[in-house]
């Protein structure tokens, strides 16, 4: 019988699912025995479908349940109409990772032990400001000149969770502007792949402190 961990993490499509999958698991694994096991959502993200996932897998033989959703394009969300829009972004993911982890305790109740197995993660601002971690593996995938990277890193303090989350200049849409036809599932994830855990910790705070709280189980 297996002694490791298990921790569902409730994700928002493929590119997400793969990105635990491929490079987040077996580091868990190997590192600290802890297996991740992402849940797709597909579709429309809404707090409704998240909250609904979590609790069911809170009643599951498992170590702890999170999500991995993206603050860019989502809709529906408790206290996100109170987020204001010079706020940064552990402004943004504290208000909006609070406000669920208070709805889920609340609904969840003591027996489900939310408080120590519910661990919330939401991406400010999506899956894509984490390949910003290594401008040059990002522009050499892309083909594209490592200064054009640079100059988008520079305007928000070289932190890719900075990059902000307008329709024109979310991370994604820079991307897809600088290769035609990129594609998040095979792309994306290739780059990742490529730049690694330990650069994208470095440079992203809040995925850094995330995967702190699993590996701390």
């Amino acid at each position: 019988m297996s002694d490791h961990k298990m921790v569902r993490i409730v994700v928002e499509g493929p590119t997400e699912e793969k990105f635990i999958k491929q490079i987040v698991a077996p580091h868990l694994l190997l590192s600290k025995g802890v297996q991740a096991i992402p849940v797709v959502l597909h579709g429309n993200v809404s707090f409704d479908r998240v909250r609904k996932d979590v609790i069911n897998s809170l009643k599951g033989n498992v170590e702890a349940v999170s999500y991995f959703v993206d603050y860019y394009g989502l809709k529906d969300w408790p206290e996100k109409n109170s987020i204001q829009e010079n706020s940064t972004p552990q402004q943004i993911a504290d208000t909006l990772n609070n406000a669920a982890k208070r709805a889920i305790c609340e609904e969840a109740g003591d027996e489900l032990d939310p408080v120590k197995r519910f661990i919330p993660f939401m991406a400010v601002h999506e899956f894509e400001a984490l390949l910003f971690s290594d401008s040059a593996i990002l522009a050499k995938e892309l083909g594209i000149e490592q200064t054009v990277v640079d100059e988008v890193l520079s305007q928000f303090n070289g932190n890719p969770e900075n990059i902000n989350s307008s329709p024109e200049t979310a991370p994604s849409k820079r991307l897809e502007s600088w290769k035609e036809n990129y594609k998040k599932t095979v792309d994306g994830i290739a780059i990742a792949d490529k730049i690694g855990l330990p650069a994208m910790r470095a440079k992203c705070p809040l995925f850094n402190a995330w995967l702190s709280a699993i590996e701390a189980l």
